[in-house]
């Protein structure tokens, strides 16, 4: 079991990222999918959640109206579509399986992938 996030890399603030989450061993319909974020020095911090059953999506306020999560079940990968980039959003960004519902409580979750930098530059 594990999932592989891609798609990091450096933007100028205002721009644009896509995150992948790439699940193998399991499928993505079978658990809710989070996203999270990690910024040197400080705790990790839930940013999205796409959910396993009704497609309900769940949001962090600081990326409200900026970040889609999405779902594709053929490629068994969940997206992050980033737009309007801030320096603040730099950060490692992993995501993470939970069996159940959406939650931001790190602790509930059952696999982590390995994380990806994003860097956006002012």
């Amino acid at each position: 079991v594990q999932l592989q996030a891609s798609g990091g890399g450096s933007v100028q603030s205002g721009g644009s990222l896509r995150l992948g989450c790439a699940a193998f061993g399991f499928t993505v319909d079978g658990y809710a999918i989070g996203w999270f974020r990690q910024a040197p020095g400080k705790e990790r911090e839930g940013v999205s959640c796409f959910s396993r059953d009704d497609g309900t999506t769940l949001y962090a306020d600081s990326v409200k109206g900026r970040f889609t999560i999405s779902r594709d079940i053929a490629e068994n990968t969940v997206y992050l579509q980033m737009n309007s980039l801030k320096p603040e959003d730099t950060a490692v960004y992993y995501c993470a399986a939970v069996r159940f519902g959406c939650t931001f409580v790190t602790a509930l979750y059952d696999y982590w992938g390995q994380g990806t930098q994003v860097t956006v530059s002012s």
